[in-house]
């Protein structure tokens, strides 16, 4: 495995953060001139601003850090990132839907993964003009100003960003108390919401891309807060499967009582 010697922290979060910011007013100004639509596979939709995002942010970055690896939604996967000790993890815009119609919640993430584990990461959400941000041992802040999760303790009444069709349907063991439900299009966007306190928990029981949590997996970890799948196992980066089995990312006291709930339901193959 390459290995690009010493990391500089401060230097990698200034150069996403400012490449973040980049992406954020480049896709507004694609969106400004008029988008193209193309869908998926899967049926998920992918714009021309995505695109056009995706190679800036890939010209920007890896002109920086020649040496580092690079793992994108846009971009085609190749095994070259794994033998890389450093890569790049990047959504060009995650929350595309909420983007195309001009909704605020979306956002660009990019995280810098170092032997399996984020340690530098930002998510930008244009829209707000807030920035969040955070480095391994270093904290989390929104807008250059600490932020940590919350410090409820109980389910009850709790803020959680999850479908609430799920979350209250006849399959769960033990039943879940009454919460208060919130939807945002992007992955990244509700772990940051739920770093800084604005939410006490998200929670998705499907699969999520690393470009979809990585950054949000720092920043919500450095707030304090607490980030597994809905079985309590840790994540690790930049396998040959660029996936998490599910999402809980929760204030730290809230993550127990949710594994308690979550743990008897499989994890998706």
């Amino acid at each position: 495995m390459s290995d690009p010697g010493p990391i500089d922290l401060a230097a990698d979060l200034a150069l996403i953060r400012a490449a973040a910011r980049a992406g954020g007013i480049l896709a507004e100004q694609e969106r400004t001139l008029g988008l193209t639509v193309t869908h998926k596979d899967g049926g998920s939709p992918v714009t021309n601003a995505d695109m056009a995002v995706d190679t800036m942010l890939k010209a920007m970055l890896l002109a920086a850090r020649p040496d580092y690896g690079w793992l994108s939604e846009e971009t085609p996967d190749t095994p070259d990132r794994l033998t890389r000790r450093r890569i790049f993890v990047v959504d060009p815009i995650d929350g595309t839907v909420a983007f195309m119609k001009a909704r605020p919640w979306w956002c660009v993430p990019i995280a810098v993964v170092e032997d399996g584990q984020p340690v530098a990461a930002v998510i930008h959400v244009p829209s707000m003009n807030d920035t969040f941000e955070a480095t391994v041992g270093g904290g989390a802040r929104l807008n250059d100003r600490p932020i940590t999760a919350s410090d409820v303790d109980t389910l009850d009444d709790a803020a959680v960003l999850a479908d609430a069709r799920l979350m209250e349907g006849p399959h769960w063991p033990e039943p879940w108390p009454p919460m208060r439900y919130e939807k945002r299009n992007a992955l990244a966007y509700r772990m940051a919401l739920v770093a800084s306190g604005a939410f006490d928990a998200a929670i998705a029981l499907t699969p999520k891309f690393d470009w979809d949590v990585c950054a949000g997996a720092l920043i919500a970890t450095e707030a304090g807060g607490r980030v597994s799948d809905h079985h309590g196992r840790p994540w690790v980066f930049n396998r040959p499967d660029p996936r998490q089995a599910s999402l809980v990312c929760s204030a730290p006291a809230l993550h127990p009582l949710i594994l308690r709930r979550t743990a008897p339901i499989p994890l998706a193959q």
